[in-house]
């Protein structure tokens, strides 16, 4: 049999690896074009794509370029940021509206504090995923085994598949409350809960874990200096063996805006907001770090793996800047708010991660969708949201479609669709 590699084989293999241009530029590939088509393992990116286009009819071009750039292309898969969307207030919309609101801006993942089941039977047959909630209040009772099986059963169950839900939250920020009684509640709820989700076959689909409060650091600078609370160190080895065993993630609550409102004289207010500036450099890993966020996820990181556990993968689980606040709450302003969030979320449209973990895209959910009226605590408890409770917007975050953050285009795109125009134009060539 010939085993000379065939046209779709590297072609799949192209694919499959993305930008790898040894796939591109291989011997093999090259072995088999036609004798009219010149080498082009010498060319560069952009001298291939003006090649290949100019020897192709205009129609393939055409066609691609409208693929590449429709729903179905692939260069709009990049991965949504989630939303909290949570409804402490008596003037939101209704969840009807709210499933309208969220598709107008593609937004395709989302976390509900409770199991609302509104919100779940709305959510049907929607391109939106949920993460649901057990109250704080709850974990008492789900320690039973059989209780967490009921919950599961009336709770999640009836509403898959035709509602994503691909998470449970148990609790939240319960490692950092003072009822001692809930911290030791809370690893053997998670059990209870998985177990019931592994009797009733959904374990596969929906990942158990629990929101953290940054709280549970006893340092986070520089980010390499990470490490639990030491009052935290009965509890903290049995959650983590729970994540690690369930290959579930560790969501952490992180809110640069309270390390600048607690000292801004001291904090860089255009560091914590992603804007350009000199960063910081971690003085043991050299790493360099031009925004808090990043720092301090890895310093969550830094504090997991020195507990053993150097495989958990971190994911924030609110983040968000306050639009408003009271006379002392430094920074809790529109103009702040506006450009924190967009400039978070381009950076999430750009798929990015940690300095200590580049390649592996950092999960975001920001906080919050709308303004809730009904919060207690300070103003700015009340004025995290991206909309105004009438689905208004609170201050612009959107581009003019009012569908993606404005800015996200960048030239990495640009030649992302240059790269798969030119491999679909080789190889149509080729055949």
């Amino acid at each position: 049999m010939d085993d000379t590699p065939s046209y779709k084989g590297i072609l799949t293999r192209c694919l499959r690896h993305g930008r790898d241009q040894e796939f591109i530029h291989s011997s093999a590939l090259h072995n088999l074009r036609p004798s009219y088509l010149p080498r082009t393992d010498h060319l560069s990116l952009p001298q291939m794509a003006t090649l290949t286009f100019a020897r192709t009819p205009v129609i393939h071009v055409l066609f691609l370029a409208h693929l590449l750039l429709s729903d179905y292309g692939l260069i709009t898969g990049v991965v949504s940021l989630g939303i909290n969307y949570g409804q402490v207030g008596n003037n939101l919309l209704p969840p009807e509206k709210v499933l309208t609101l969220l598709s107008n801006l593609h937004v395709t993942k989302a976390r509900i504090y409770d199991t609302n089941p509104q919100v779940l039977t709305t959510f049907a047959n929607s391109n939106v995923d949920l993460i649901v909630t057990v109250e704080n209040d709850m974990l008492a009772h789900l320690v039973d085994p059989q209780e967490a099986l009921q919950w599961v059963s009336t709770r999640v169950k009836p509403y898959i598949p035709v509602t994503k839900i691909s998470g449970i939250a148990v609790g939240n920020e319960i490692l950092t409350d003072n009822d001692q009684t809930l911290v030791s509640n809370l690893v053997p709820a998670m059990i209870s809960i998985h177990s019931a989700l592994v009797q009733l076959g959904l374990d596969s689909d929906i990942h158990v874990s629990t929101p953290n409060s940054l709280a549970v650091l006893a340092e986070s600078y520089p980010p390499s200096a990470g490490v639990f609370k030491p009052e935290l160190y009965g509890a903290m080895p049995q959650f983590l063996q729970f994540l690690s065993t369930t290959k579930a993630p560790f969501w952490v609550n992180a809110y640069p805006y309270y390390a600048y409102k607690d000292d801004p004289s001291n904090v860089s207010l255009d560091y914590v907001l992603f804007n350009s500036n000199p960063g910081i450099i971690d003085p043991y890993t050299k790493l360099q770090y031009d925004n808090m966020l990043y720092a301090q996820v890895d310093a969550v990181i830094f504090a997991i793996a020195r507990m053993g556990y150097g495989d958990i993968e971190v994911r924030i689980s609110e983040t968000g800047w306050p639009s408003k606040g009271d006379a002392n709450e430094y920074g809790a302003t529109i103009e702040n708010a506006k450009i924190y969030n967009k400039n978070l979320m381009r950076r999430q449209f750009g798929n990015e991660g940690t300095p200590l973990r580049p390649n592996e895209r950092l999960e975001v959910y920001v906080f919050a969708l709308f303004n809730e009226d009904m919060k207690p605590g300070p103003t700015s408890e009340r004025n995290y949201g991206l909309f105004l409770p009438d689905g208004t917007m609170a201050y612009n975050v959107v581009g003019p479609s009012g569908s993606a953050p404005m800015g996200i285009c960048r030239i990495g795109e640009f030649w992302s669709l240059v790269y798969w125009m030119s491999v679909y134009l080789l190889m149509l060539s080729l055949w």
